[in-house]
């Protein structure tokens, strides 16, 4: 397996009436426990790169920490498949809530307290920043120009995060959660401001991937693909642009479009 969370397997291929023993390029699904002051809190299938970012983002999103300097220690012992996190700066409310769940790679609805735990640590945006067509367009052409996991694997959702300097950084995951938590994380280790950046996603603009995006305090989501009819009702209460069907030079405003700006007649 590589550093990417590859592994090349053999395949028996069928193509044009003939078979051949050739090896094929699939994503690994590796589970993560997370042990948080002491007890197993969480268990997350993602793909085995950039667990302390995933970890922090998913602490984060999840209410258990609002700043990263909250986690005293944290060590990840990937041979096991264990992260040890220690705080003392988790909240009572999450404290009465800890059990052993498991995440899913895939949807929400694996997820014990989810609409409870959401109501929680969902925002609504206020940011007032903004983005021109032509910048939406460059933001997803980056992104899938940085999609070399999903383009060998097939079984990969990337995300970036990107401001006025353009993209910030990428990461990839078999659970767009997952992309959307390294993202999170990463933003947190290295004190990234997020009021005003954009998030950029390959996948469907479901409520899960919403809410993540509510939760990170970002009021921009780009996608590629379409939203479901919950996540548009999320995005107009909680004050966040949704744009999907992002291809070539075509894309749909769903929501707020008071983000979206002609830089011709604001010229």
């Amino acid at each position: 397996m590589d550093s990417d969370g590859i592994r090349s397997l053999p395949v028996l291929r069928y193509a044009s009436g003939v078979f051949s023993e050739e090896t094929d390029e699939v994503a690994a699904e590796f589970p993560l426990t997370i042990v948080l002051n002491g007890e197993e809190w969480a268990t997350m299938v993602c793909t085995p790169s950039d667990l302390t970012e995933l970890v922090v983002g998913f602490l984060a999103s999840e209410g258990v920490i609002r700043r990263y300097e909250e986690i005293s220690s944290l060590s990840i012992d990937e041979s096991k498949g264990f992260a040890y996190v220690e705080s003392a700066h988790v909240p009572e409310q999450r404290r009465q809530n800890v059990s052993k769940r498991f995440i899913g790679s895939c949807c929400g609805k694996s997820r014990q307290f989810y609409f409870q735990n959401d109501m929680l640590t969902a925002k609504t945006i206020t940011s007032s920043g903004r983005i021109s067509p032509e910048q939406a367009l460059q933001i997803m052409s980056e992104l899938h120009d940085h999609s070399e996991q999903f383009q060998r694997t097939g079984g990969m959702h990337n995300a970036a995060i990107s401001g006025n300097e353009g993209v910030v950084r990428f990461y990839h995951d078999i659970g767009r959660h997952n992309a959307l938590d390294k993202l999170y994380g990463y933003c947190l280790i290295h004190r990234i401001p997020v009021r005003d950046k954009v998030i950029a996603f390959s996948g469907r603009i479901s409520s899960e991937v919403l809410l993540k995006v509510s939760k990170m305090g970002i009021g921009i989501l780009l996608s590629k693909s379409a939203p479901t009819d919950l996540a548009l009702q999320l995005a107009d209460d909680l004050g966040i642009t949704a744009i999907g069907f992002i291809r070539k030079d075509r894309m749909n405003v769903y929501t707020h479009p008071e983000r979206i700006f002609d830089p011709i007649l604001h010229s």
